[in-house]
């Protein structure tokens, strides 16, 4: 249900963290958004997104993690159509609610402008987002639609849309997604 109300969505495939002292992560992944100015259309063509974060202290380890963020409200989308957004820094994240209290809209819940999934394999546990860096991948959009163009452009409906949107948005608005 609340991907019914969610404005946008970030899909990060296998995003790989290891430590050995130091530590650091690195995915790559897309942002989809819903057309129109409130956003309330139908789900707009991708923005490719990368996600970079480093830490320091006693830790040893590795895995991949698949995260899903779902993003609430305009300010969320902002955050991510800049440069670049720290997540826990410049746009308030908290980890998505799951069964019986997905329904409870709770106060941190309504305040979180992106809410986080995750779904681990390897040795670390409780992986967070908090911290990382999520930017834009100009080199990744420039692939995909064969010519420069920001995030901003593609989400607002600007030069974007190349085939792959044509192919897949068609299947992915049939979805029960509003």
């Amino acid at each position: 249900e609340l991907i019914n109300k969610a404005e946008c969505v970030v899909v990060l495939p296998s995003v790989k963290k290891f430590a050995l002292g130091f530590g650091g992560s690195y995915g790559r992944g897309a942002l989809v958004c819903r057309t129109g100015k409130n956003f309330t259309g139908p789900w707009g063509a991708p923005a490719m997104y990368r996600l970079e974060g480093g830490s320091i202290g006693l830790q040893l380890g590795g895995n991949a993690t698949d995260f899903l963020l779902l993003v609430m409200n305009p300010g969320g989308v902002e955050s991510l159509l800049r440069s670049k957004v720290k997540l826990g820094a410049d746009a308030v994240v908290a980890a998505g609610p799951k069964g019986r209290a997905a329904m409870a809209a709770t106060d941190a819940y309504m305040r979180a402008e992106i809410l986080t999934y995750s779904r681990s394999r390897g040795l670390f546990a409780g992986v967070s987002l908090e911290g990382s860096t999520l930017r834009q991948d100009s080199k990744s959009n420039e692939t995909l639609y064969g010519h420069k163009i920001t995030a901003q452009e593609i989400v607002r409906g600007g030069k974007g849309g190349g085939v792959c949107c044509r192919t897949h948005l068609p299947g992915m608005n049939r979805t029960p997604f509003r």
